[in-house]
């Protein structure tokens, strides 16, 4: 991977930036995102955050080898404070974190998302926090992808401004994935069943307590409301 040819997991994410957008990649490591957007005449300009100093200075190095230090901003920042007063971002990617720590980005920095139109986000686990997070936080989901890379399964969630409402389930397997039902999504939740029966069958193997009798009746549950979904 480099900064003309992407991987399928952020080439995927960057088909959801606008035509024309400012872009702030948080966490950008190698900037070949952001590197990507701008040769591609996708971005009008970028800034690529990075908050451990290894990172950044890769990224410094691949925006001067790409001889785009006019166009792409490269900044040593915890998550969006590398977004500044002025900058006029309208879209931002989060990508390769787990769900828990995209939603704690956005969180601590509330005032950087004024102007922002889009989010673009990559969780590797847990994208049920975000979908959470933006129900409780005015953003709609527009659009999801599911897509297995070097045996790896990864969720794209994007987002824009608005109001949504979601049921459980679709929190836990995201409203467009759950409808679209590709092979990649029912080879995810098949195996997310699979595994809770095994600790199913473990918990009725212990004590009785009412904990694990409160844990088995929550898998129970979880057993059918997604098997359901797969037999569709």
């Amino acid at each position: 991977m480099n900064a003309q040819k992407l991987s399928k997991r952020l080439e995927t994410v960057a088909k959801f930036v606008p035509q024309d957008a400012i872009v702030a990649d948080i966490g950008s490591d190698h900037a070949y995102l952001p590197c990507y957007l701008v040769h591609n005449n996708i971005a009008k300009s970028a800034i690529a955050g990075e908050v451990v100093k290894g990172p950044y200075d890769s990224a410094c190095h691949e925006v001067q080898k790409e001889q785009l230090t006019n166009k792409i901003t490269v900044r040593l920042a915890d998550g969006l404070a590398a977004i500044q007063p002025g900058d006029e971002v309208t879209a931002i990617t989060i990508a390769g974190m787990g769900g828990p720590l995209i939603t704690s980005i956005l969180e601590k920095h509330p005032l950087a998302l004024e102007g922002v139109e889009r989010l673009i986000l990559q969780p590797n686990i847990h994208a049920k926090v975000i979908r959470e997070w933006a129900l409780q936080n005015s953003w709609k989901i527009i659009d999801e992808v599911i897509l297995l890379e070097d045996e790896k399964i990864y969720e794209i969630l994007v987002l824009e401004r608005g109001e949504m409402n979601l049921s459980e389930l679709e929190k836990l397997l995201g409203p467009v994935l759950k409808q679209q039902h590709s092979d990649v999504f029912h080879s995810k939740w098949t195996r997310e069943v699979e595994q809770w029966g095994h600790v199913r069958e473990a918990l009725q193997k212990a004590e009785q307590t009412p904990e694990i009798l409160a844990k088995s009746d929550e898998l129970a549950n979880l057993i059918e409301a997604v098997g359901e979904v797969l037999k569709r």
